[in-house]
């Protein structure tokens, strides 16, 4: 008799990836029947290491001993978190019952988290509007996780992120939301978040370039040259400069009195800070029949209404015509 099952470890913690080592030896004469490693007490346990075999990740320390039940699991993740137990059951006529336990060891595993996550607004804003950032990150233990916004690099104030636990308590989510006013420049700005973590060394660092969020407008102006009525026959400059405007992708069209022309020349450019400009060039012969027409730009762009400039062309009535 005296019979004791000796299981020293109170708590461990450890990181992902590491080798759990549980420790268990016992002392004195007990009965006919084997000693298994259980996660978990009641209802909810779960064998962990029987004397009939092991997993690949469940080795004995001394195979074979009768007295020393030490056992390594390799590559522990969060979800191995939990407390273990080192029992000893009594095989009997009604079957194996539990004879002894030891005092049970709480696992906990730190994780690191994964590297974040920023999504922005599902379309396109224009300068002036407030739209919310959302920065995720999950897998991490302990739950104390910090998480900084900034733009270029400047901090923005963000309220507390929002940290849920798994399916089990063994690891927890995080989202952390900041409501950011966009302006005409941000084309050329970054939107960072960075997360900080006890596991980490460094913080982690996701960059969201705000481009993706902005659709800047174009501004639009029609320019004759020369900009006075002209003598019959003469050829006209119409020069619709489209400028100021993100994403690049524009649709230029010329109308005379409303009927599409054909255009040959133009020519875009990049403005300061990302923006884009466009020049487009139309030549009209001032013939009689054109005086008083209108020739209008028409631009579409990103896919958005279409906004026009118009002009008029006036031709110089002759010398001697009154």
């Amino acid at each position: 008799q005296g019979f004791k099952v000796h299981q020293p470890q109170d708590k461990v913690s450890l990181t992902a990836g590491e080798m759990l080592t549980l420790t268990c030896t016992t002392s004195g004469d007990g009965p006919n029947g084997p000693v298994r490693w259980l996660k978990g007490w009641d209802s909810g346990n779960e064998t962990i290491y029987d004397q009939t075999g092991s997993s690949s990740r469940v080795t004995r320390a001394m195979s074979g001993s009768d007295t020393d039940f030490t056992i390594h699991i390799r590559d522990v993740q969060p979800e191995d978190a939990g407390t273990y137990y080192c029992v000893k059951f009594h095989r009997s006529v009604h079957g194996v019952v539990v004879f002894q336990r030891g005092t049970g060891t709480e696992v906990s595993v730190r994780a690191k988290p994964t590297h974040p996550v920023v999504s922005g607004p599902d379309h396109r804003v224009r300068p002036g509007q407030s739209v919310p950032f959302t920065c995720t990150a999950g897998g991490f233990f302990p739950e104390d996780i910090r998480v900084k916004w900034f733009r270029n690099k400047t901090p923005i104030l963000a309220q507390h992120p929002q940290i849920n636990p798994w399916r089990t308590k063994s690891s927890y989510d995080m989202s952390s939301t900041v409501m950011v006013a966009l302006q005409k420049d941000d084309v050329c700005s970054r939107l960072v978040c960075e997360v900080q973590h006890p596991t980490l060394q460094a913080p982690l660092r996701e960059v969201y370039e705000l481009s993706k969020a902005l659709r800047v407008p174009p501004s639009i102006h029609v320019v004759v040259d020369p900009p006075r009525p002209v003598e019959v026959n003469k050829t006209v400059n119409f020069t619709c400069a489209v400028k100021g405007f993100y994403p690049g992708d524009v649709a230029v069209t010329w109308l005379e009195n409303g009927t599409e022309m054909k255009v040959e020349t133009k020519s875009r450019s990049m403005e300061p800070c990302g923006l884009f400009e466009l020049r487009n060039v139309v030549e009209v012969q001032a013939t009689a029949e054109k005086n008083g027409s209108v020739f209008s730009c028409r631009v579409v762009h990103d896919g958005q209404e279409p906004v026009s400039e118009m002009a008029t062309l006036r031709i110089a009535a002759p010398a001697g015509e009154g």
